[in-house]
Parts: C-alpha cells; sequence; structure tokens
C-alpha cells in the first residue's frame, strides 16, 4: 500500500511553515495548482485564491513570515483516492510577538498524479480576528427575539 498524497502534503506544508524549506511543497505542487484560503484578506493578505505553483509558494512564504505552527490537531479525516477533506485544529504563535493563536479549519484538497491540484481552506475567520486583535469584537445587534 502506498502512501497517501495527504500525508506528504502535511509534512511538507509544515517544514515549508516552520522551517522555510519550500523544495519537499514544491516537489508536490501541481504546475496549475488552484489555492484558496478564505477569510479576511484586509487583515491577512496571504489568504485568497491563487493559481499556479509560483503564486502558492509565495503565498507560503507570507504565512511563514506570519506564523509558526506549534501543534495541528486533526479533528475529521476523510481520504479517497485522488482526494482528502480534513477538520483541523491549529495552535500557532505570532512571528512578531509570539502570541498564541488557535484556528479551526476545514480544508478540501484534490490531488492529481500525487500532486495537490486544488486547495480550499475556510477558516473560523471571527475567533481569529479576536485572537489577533487581542479583544472580543462588539458587534451591534441585529434584531432581537422576542
Amino acid at each position: 500500500m502506498t502512501e497517501h498524497s495527504l500525508w506528504r502534503l502535511s509534512r511538507a506544508l509544515h517544514r515549508a511553515i516552520n522551517e522555510r524549506h519550500l523544495d519537499d511543497l514544491a516537489a508536490i505542487l501541481d504546475d496549475e495548482i488552484d489555492w484558496a484560503i478564505y477569510g479576511p484578506i484586509d487583515m491577512f493578505p496571504f489568504l485568497g485564491a491563487r493559481l499556479g505553483k509560483d503564486a502558492v509558494l509565495e503565498t507560503v512564504r507570507q504565512i511563514a513570515d506570519n506564523v509558526h505552527i506549534r501543534k495541528l490537531d486533526r479533528e475529521t479525516l476523510m481520504l479517497d483516492e485522488s482526494g482528502a477533506a480534513t477538520m483541523v485544529k491549529c495552535a500557532m504563535t505570532t512571528q512578531d510577538s509570539d502570541r498564541p493563536i488557535t484556528a479551526r479549519l476545514a480544508q478540501f484538497m484534490q490531488f492529481r498524479a500525487g500532486k495537490l491540484a486544488r486547495l480550499r481552506i475556510l477558516i473560523d475567520t471571527f475567533d481569529l480576528v479576536e485572537q489577533t486583535l487581542g479583544r472580543p469584537i462588539d458587534l451591534p445587534r441585529i434584531g432581537s427575539f422576542a
């Protein structure tokens, strides 16, 4: 039985972010990768959509400039031959202040010939923004329940 591409991707991405070693990650990215991390791009400019290996590698460099991954807890995992979906709790620290941040991520990946061809990540952004700001976000009440 061969190793699923998700495990190689996980190791390579972790190493690229924490050690800034991008070679393993570059080797498993499809040249035409379609990559999107959904979140507040005004606050986190490395989020958003990217097309192509070079754009994705630059994005990973930007992520590495901002956070260090401390721990990943995979809560849910579904695999098939050419895809994977996971729910992950990620514990990080910011590079500038070493402040701890946790985020929940839903990840959806498609692989082609053992390489990552498509990635979608949804982040629990409200909690992430509050942690990054260091304070709760005070939202106005939209309506009331009688």
